[in-house]
């Protein structure tokens, strides 16, 4: 979070303001094909209206968007500088994905650490460059201002780091360079934007994959003999546009019980929420669940009919499997992706089990029932996905889940 930036008094009418200000910071002019401006435009237009921000909140807001605009300028000079960063296609990546909060982050966490895999470090997703070696990474002030950030959003919303912690140096989420298209559900994640969201909805991603594409070019220049880990839950939601740009990817989906998944992730998104705005906090509670279900409902019906068309590509991982035994389910992974198991890969992911970082700062606690729906009437809006993945609770106790 960053409140570094004075935000304008109208939002909708600093389009110009903002690009000079970046091009001021990042020193240069060039953002790339025009694609990404409908989207800056009504996400400019939505906060004047939508939101009703503290004072704190405006300033954050508006900071996120001149980082996430300079981040896109930080690319484009970046791949200026770098003649040839595109020469090589990017083959047969691993990538995770599935509804939010059934594991993609600790699963993607683990095989990160089996170091024949590359991935997007959180840095980088905020400055994208050629990755330098990892011992240099303290002397680049980008590090340093991504911890700095990261460290504010912690101070501001301390339980928020129990549900999701996130480190410069380790790998995040394809979402946060995806969103520097401006056409991303992540727009609708920081603050209340249903206009914009009516817009989102309605749009192609394709021009995000293919800056997201370019990025991981540039970022993977250096390493590219290093396999390509990548995780996003909103990749389940555009299954299609990621085949296009890797037909021969190996997708890992997990899946869980999305009664218990969504009001873990509204839970998460809200922690903000009192930061962010003033006042309606039940009310947004209550339209962020309903929302998110109707979405990732969506989501997995489409992709099941993606998934059809690429047999042998995908893999099924149930969110109770992986944490009863994650080192059977990475086995079969990589017996999947068809890669050896090292004894260092073996070990390190050994020690990282033991040391459970993802418990380190606390539990994640939530009740459904501040959202407005019952767990039975959010497991009634995914109909027989719930069935073909035996998620329901009676099928988890049968086969030895605890609840």
């Amino acid at each position: 979070m960053d409140d570094s930036y004075d935000p304008p008094q109208r939002f909708a009418t600093a389009l110009d303001e903002l690009h000079e200000l970046v091009a001021q910071e990042v020193g240069t002019t060039d953002f790339g094909d025009d694609d990404y401006l409908p989207g800056l435009r009504v996400l400019l237009q939505s906060m004047d209206y939508d939101p009703q921000f503290s004072g704190r909140g405006r300033r954050y807001a508006w900071g996120t968007v001149v980082g996430v605009l300079k981040g896109r300028a930080y690319a484009l000079d970046s791949m200026a500088k770098n003649p040839g960063f595109d020469a090589r296609a990017i083959s047969g990546p691993v990538v995770i994905t599935g509804i939010p909060r059934t594991g993609t982050t600790a699963l993607h966490k683990l095989m990160a650490v089996d170091q024949r895999f590359q991935g997007l470090q959180t840095w980088l997703l905020d400055t994208p460059m050629p990755r330098p070696p990892i011992e240099t990474w303290t002397d680049y002030p980008a590090f340093h201002k991504t911890a700095a950030i990261l460290e504010a959003r912690y101070q501001a919303a301390p339980t928020k780091r129990a549900a999701h912690n996130v480190v410069a140096e380790e790998v995040d989420e394809c979402c946060l360079v995806l969103r520097q298209g401006f056409v991303s559900n992540l727009w609708t994640c920081g603050w209340s934007a249903p206009t914009y969201d009516a817009w989102w909805q309605c749009q192609s991603e394709e021009a995000s994959y293919r800056h997201y594409y370019r990025c991981m070019q540039l970022i993977g220049r250096n390493e590219p003999q290093r396999r390509w880990l990548l995780k996003n839950p909103g990749h389940i939601d555009n299954l299609d546009l990621l085949f296009a740009f890797f037909p021969d990817a190996k997708v890992i989906q997990t899946h869980r019980d999305p009664a218990r998944a969504l009001p873990s992730l509204c839970a998460l998104l809200m922690q903000l929420h009192p930061i962010m705005e003033e006042g309606r906090y039940k009310q947004r509670a209550h339209n962020m669940l309903a929302r998110e279900v109707a979405k990732w409902a969506k989501a997995v019906r489409t992709a099941q009919s993606v998934r059809e068309a690429h047999p042998g590509q995908v893999l099924d991982v149930i969110h109770g499997d992986f944490h009863r035994d994650p080192m059977a389910v990475i086995e079969r992974i990589y017996r999947f992706i068809g890669m050896d198991l090292t004894p260092q890969a073996i070990g390190d992911m050994a020690q990282r089990i033991e040391e459970k970082p993802e418990l380190s700062h606390g539990a994640h606690r939530y009740d459904v029932a501040d959202f407005g729906l019952s767990e039975s009437e959010i497991r009634e809006r995914f109909g027989d996905y719930i069935d073909r993945f035996a998620l329901a609770p009676e099928t988890r106790a049968a086969a030895g889940e605890m609840k």
